[in-house]
């Protein structure tokens, strides 16, 4: 189990079919969950079949960031699901709770291109090819930075991270075995970013 403290906003990233919406799902007991996968459902709901969804996505993300700004301003732990490739996002999230005295901690899932691609087979939910790959430049990057030495300095995190007070990476295994998050005055935070093998 991972703990945060009360009010955090916990950003879920990963690659397109990494597992994010299951883990947000299984987290979801905790807290209040913001998924961009819930707003496409409601826009395909909407829209006549006949219409790709690339014609209505500025509108979906658009609506994406209203929910986003309603979630954070209500109040409460948060679990937010992001590609992790739009870092002005996590900057915006960050800046948004700390007016109100909260936290932003990230949970990475590294899983790889293979393992993603099949999950994006298993659920029969295709991300483009060159959107799938802009995602994954972008977060080999972010995994490398991560990987770097980050400093002696407890809790320290590296810049590319700068708005996070914590960094949890999970791979394959790790990712099943944290089944639960939970939210309090007395959460902790991880020194460094690591992999979270052992926090189930």
């Amino acid at each position: 189990m991972l703990s945060y403290p009360a009010g955090a906003v916990v950003v879920v990233s990963g690659l397109p079919g990494s597992g994010k919406s299951t883990l947000l799902r299984r987290w979801s007991e905790a807290a209040a969950a913001v998924d961009p996968r819930d707003v496409h459902v409601a826009c395909q709901a909407l829209m006549p079949d006949r219409l790709p969804y690339a014609v209505y996505r500025p509108w979906a993300r658009l609506e994406h960031v209203r929910r986003l700004r309603a979630a954070v301003r209500a109040g409460g732990p948060l679990l937010v699901h992001d590609c992790g490739s739009r870092p002005w996002l996590r900057r915006w999230l960050a800046r948004s709770a700390g007016r109100q005295g909260r936290e932003l901690h990230l949970v990475l899932l590294d899983v790889g291109a293979a393992e993603a691609l099949a999950g994006q087979r298993a659920r029969g939910r295709w991300a483009p090819g060159r959107v799938f790959a802009r995602h994954r430049r972008r977060l080999d990057r972010l995994l490398l930075a991560l990987s770097a030495p980050v400093g002696t300095d407890r809790g320290a995190v590296p810049e590319v991270v700068a708005e996070a007070v914590s960094v949890v990476l999970l791979d394959r295994t790790s990712r099943e075995r944290v089944r639960a998050v939970e939210f309090g005055s007395d959460g902790h935070r991880p020194e460094r970013p690591e992999r979270a093998c052992t926090a189930a």
